[in-house]
């Protein structure tokens, strides 16, 4: 199929921008760089609803269209990442910040997870407990090899990670009333 290609560059480039932006939003807590905090803490619901949004539809495309097989951490992942769009959605259309602390808890279980996955991929991990199961693959087999480093359970990471920054960065800012 020729859409996966360019597929596999999109989310690929995706996944780039993505670590970019953890590695500036670290970078400016570090340095305590307000102005770019403040615009990730204001918008943090929509950007970290997007980016729900876009792993979801990503991993149904892999798994719906492309006809790759999830391996069982990819279905812990996709546990851990679909309710969100759906309760970072009502979160932000009713303007409810107390989902934050959730939303950290179900990125960091999945970061987890998708971290392991990224290195049973890449042989650095053993494989504890996820051999070939009756309804999935192995957890090592990699259907996507971008950039030399990214693979579908590093563009998960990528996700958690962007989704922990910026509720993080929200729960931090004095937009949340959690803090006062």
């Amino acid at each position: 199929m020729e859409l996966i290609p360019i597929v596999n560059q999109i989310f690929s480039l995706l996944t780039v921008a993505g670590q970019i932006i953890v590695a500036v939003l670290i970078v400016s807590l570090a340095t305590k760089r307000s102005e770019i905090l403040n615009f990730f803490a204001e918008h943090a619901f929509v950007f970290s609803l997007t980016v729900a949004l876009i792993a979801t539809l990503g991993s149904l495309f892999y798994s719906e269209i492309a006809g790759y097989e999830p391996c069982k951490l990819c279905w812990f992942q996709r546990i851990l990442m679909y309710p969100q769009v759906i309760l970072l959605g009502i979160a932000w259309l009713k303007k409810d910040n107390s989902i934050v602390l959730y939303s950290i808890v179900l990125s960091s279980l999945g970061a987890l997870i998708a971290g392991y996955n990224y290195l049973l991929q890449i042989g650095l991990a053993p494989a504890i407990g996820c051999s070939v199961v009756g309804y999935s693959i192995n957890c090592a087999q990699r259907f996507v090899m971008q950039f030399g480093y990214i693979t579908i359970p590093m563009m998960a990471l990528t996700a958690f990670l962007l989704i922990i920054s910026f509720m993080t960065i929200f729960k931090r800012s004095s937009l949340s009333p959690l803090i006062k």
